[in-house]
């Protein structure tokens, strides 16, 4: 049910919390650098956890990942941080990949990790038209109702559509994102790429700073958290 603990369903903070409490015998809190929904995936997610033990961080990682398996979560790394040091708090930046399939055949190795979209996509015209949502701006149109943030202005630092083939790359960055704001940004470019939206009509989606003037969420299926980013290069 994505990162944070469900009362309805089994997530990965509950999983790895649980991994640590059965080879610590204590009950631990993690806090991590952000959130995925359901269906969202994470090529490298940064948490914490506070533990006085004689365990070497290697030790810990090992028995977390034992106590892991089956599950589709494994833990790559584990080191000790100064106690100022704070997943969420200490994060400059973050990093997105939304991954689409651009073909008429159905997916197989990929399904439930791509969107697949048939007509075919003109990734310049996506890419040129996304240029408008770098920077400063209100972006209450891409934001989930459900949104918990305080403001709905945020930076965008980056975004870039790029084609290998038949696989679209949407990639961006910024400090912090809101609910639902990149897989909005994917599902309003797609409609540019299939030539139902200019770029000027993404552009007034944007100024409009209103849910209704949404094209549409693009589905979890193809969203990746794919860097968190701190200061010190040794944390990264």
């Amino acid at each position: 049910m994505g990162w944070q603990r469900q009362k309805h369903g089994p997530s990965l903070q509950q999983a790895i919390e649980e991994a640590i409490e059965a080879i610590t015998g204590l009950e631990i809190r993690l806090h991590t650098a952000g959130r995925t929904d359901a269906g969202v995936h994470a090529l490298a997610m940064r948490a914490h956890f506070d533990l006085e033990t004689d365990l070497t961080p290697f030790r810990i990682m090992e028995g977390i990942n034992a106590r892991l398996r089956p599950q589709p979560v494994a833990i790559l790394g584990c080191e000790i941080v100064d106690e100022e040091w704070h997943a969420r708090f200490s994060c400059v930046g973050r990093r997105y990949m939304y991954k689409i399939t651009n073909r008429r055949a159905p997916l197989t190795l990929d399904k439930g990790q791509s969107w697949l979209v048939s007509p075919s996509l003109d990734t310049d015209a996506m890419h040129d038209a996304a240029q408008c949502l770098v920077g400063q701006h209100d972006f209450t149109t891409f934001r989930s109702v459900q949104c918990q943030a305080k403001s709905p202005i945020k930076t965008l630092d980056s975004i870039s559509v790029t084609r290998f083939g038949e696989e679209i790359e949407v990639e961006v960055a910024a400090r912090s994102f809101l609910h639902h704001q990149v897989r909005s940004f994917v599902g309003c470019l797609k409609m540019v790429g299939v030539g139902k939206w200019s770029a000027a009509d993404l552009k007034d989606a944007l100024e409009a700073k209103d849910r209704d003037a949404l094209g549409f969420n693009a589905p979890p299926d193809g969203l990746y958290f794919v860097e968190a980013i701190y200061p010190d290069s040794d944390t990264e």
